[in-house]
């Protein structure tokens, strides 16, 4: 194992655009799994490199996931003593710095990959956010922009409902019928911060009528925007939709819309 394989973890994430906690065993006292100096990186899915495993390995790894849920910034520091009690043998005392490595990055979901769905993941794929590029038609994906995760699903309202809170998501599938699908699943489970569906003004009003029968409430409805996309950016074609609805999310997640 080389001795700065750490840094190696920390350079593929941020090529993945994936935030990680880095835990590093600041000094040790009596008997301790691993010296000082000993590093691990932790995202909220996997982990890389050891401190030394067992109990003190799983704590350590609950607190890194539970900074990365809160999206702290600041460093922190933990002092652990090894004994039977916290279920390790080695009887010494260590001391654990975790160090946030990397901003969290909004979840981003774009339902469909047609001329619009394209351009605008081109788009996304530039910036700090993590893309998730939704279709039932695994041919349209095409070329995939690094970073972007596809998800060829028939059923795209799953997705939808089991996608993280707090995430954004814009629909513009092939098909009105499954628009107001996702659209209808979206606004019962609510817990996004943004919720996009392309369109004219007319099938606004066509969707607010059939969700208003569905039982969705007006308020509610009143979080969807259908038209989407910053007024001001004008244009029909592919490429000038795709940057008027990249402008409206990145006003949603710099928090200026």
């Amino acid at each position: 194992m080389k001795a700065d394989e750490w840094l190696d973890v920390l350079m593929s994430l941020r090529e993945r655009r994936v935030p990680a906690v880095m835990l590093t065993l600041l000094q040790d006292k009596g008997s301790v799994p691993r010296e000082a100096g000993t590093k691990m990186v932790v995202s909220l899915d996997e982990s890389w490199l050891t401190i030394g495993g067992g109990n003190l390995e799983f704590q350590c790894i609950a607190i890194a996931r539970d900074m990365l849920h809160s999206g702290t910034q600041a460093p922190r520091q933990e002092t652990f003593a090894l004994g039977a009690r916290a279920g390790q043998c080695c009887g010494g005392m260590t001391q654990v710095l975790f160090e946030p490595w990397g901003l969290p990055q909004p979840e981003v979901y774009v339902f469909g990959a047609g001329h619009v769905g394209q351009a605008l993941v081109g788009i996304l794929a530039t910036l700090p956010c993590r893309v998730n590029w939704v279709d039932q038609r695994e041919a349209q994906f095409g070329a995939v922009p690094a970073g972007v995760r596809c998800h060829h699903t028939d059923d795209p309202c799953e997705i939808a409902h089991n996608a993280p809170d707090d995430s954004l998501f814009v629909v513009m599938t092939h098909h009105h019928p499954l628009d107001l699908a996702l659209a209808e699943t979206l606004l019962r489970r609510g817990r996004y911060r943004y919720l996009g569906v392309i369109g004219s003004q007319t099938k606004r009003q066509r969707f607010d009528y059939l969700l208003e029968g569905k039982g969705i409430a007006r308020e509610t409805l009143d979080t969807m925007r259908c038209p989407i996309g910053l007024p001001d950016v004008k244009g029909k074609l592919p490429a000038e939709i795709a940057v008027a609805v990249a402008g409206e999310i990145i006003a949603v997640y710099q928090g200026v819309a």
